[in-house]
């Protein structure tokens, strides 16, 4: 059954507002020194003595992961009217999860809850659900307000065990996010789509930016001359890759 806002249950600790960050989505490796605040997959260890933050997909399959979607009693996954799946268009393998119904929604949440579960008991601290924005490349399948009311119930699992839960990007969304149960933000390549304040004016420094290597290096720049003594501001390569691949790029403000 869906999650519904409530009490919580423990306190929130929120990431320090400018605390030094990384993302190592492509792989868990000894954090860079001043490191504070470090994003890891759900099935990598936290590390001790740090602000950990779990990162879950959770709008979107992993391309080895689509049995747990089709496994379920209720198709969850987005489809075509000729049936094909509905990929998204930048990751190949990646199918967008069906979140327009309650009954979808709630069959999605047997997964995802799970994942929740786990990481507050691997000693994360928050939760960052990627891809909340598929409405935006769904050919209008899904709407804002399908992916909320998933996220929010999500939202509100993190907080009855302890986890603060991060909005990934979604500018459009404006105070929606923070309405629906969003406690900070982490987004990529806001300088270069000009909609930083668009976070900022909704979390104020509770704000993790992510600029790549594959953009002008302008944009991160520019992004640490506005914000970097505010908010945590890094560079890296666009794939998050591990530290000693040729690929590898990390800098902080």
């Amino acid at each position: 059954m869906l999650a519904s806002p409530a009490t919580l249950a423990a306190t929130i600790i929120l990431p320090p507002a400018g605390g030094q960050y990384d993302s190592q989505l492509g792989g868990a490796y000894p954090p860079p020194d001043g490191v504070t605040v470090l994003s890891r997959d759900r099935t990598e260890p936290p590390v001790p003595d740090l602000y950990n933050i779990c990162y879950i997909n959770a709008f979107q399959t992993q391309p080895h992961e689509q049995y747990l979607w089709t496994a379920l009693p209720t198709s969850v996954l987005l489809t075509r009217p000729d049936g094909s799946f509905v990929e998204d268009p930048n990751w190949p393998g990646e199918i967008i999860l069906d979140t327009s119904t309650f009954e979808k929604r709630a069959a999605l949440f047997l997964v995802t809850a799970r994942w929740i579960a786990q990481c507050a008991r691997d000693g994360f601290q928050a939760i960052e659900a990627d891809n909340l924005d598929t409405y935006s490349r769904s050919n209008g399948a899904l709407t804002v307000a399908d992916n909320l009311a998933y996220a929010s119930a999500l939202a509100a699992h993190a907080h009855s065990l302890g986890l603060a839960f991060a909005q990934k990007n979604g500018a459009d969304l404006g105070p929606q996010g923070k309405s629906a149960g969003f406690d900070f933000a982490i987004v990529e390549s806001c300088q270069m789509y000009a909609e930083c304040d668009a976070y900022t004016d909704v979390y104020g420094r509770n704000v993790i930016e992510i600029e790549y290597t594959d953009t002008d290096p302008r944009f991160f720049e520019t992004a640490c001359a506005a914000r970097g003594e505010k908010i945590s501001v890094i560079r890296r390569d666009r794939n998050l890759t591990m530290s000693g691949d040729p690929s590898y790029f990390y800098r902080t403000c």
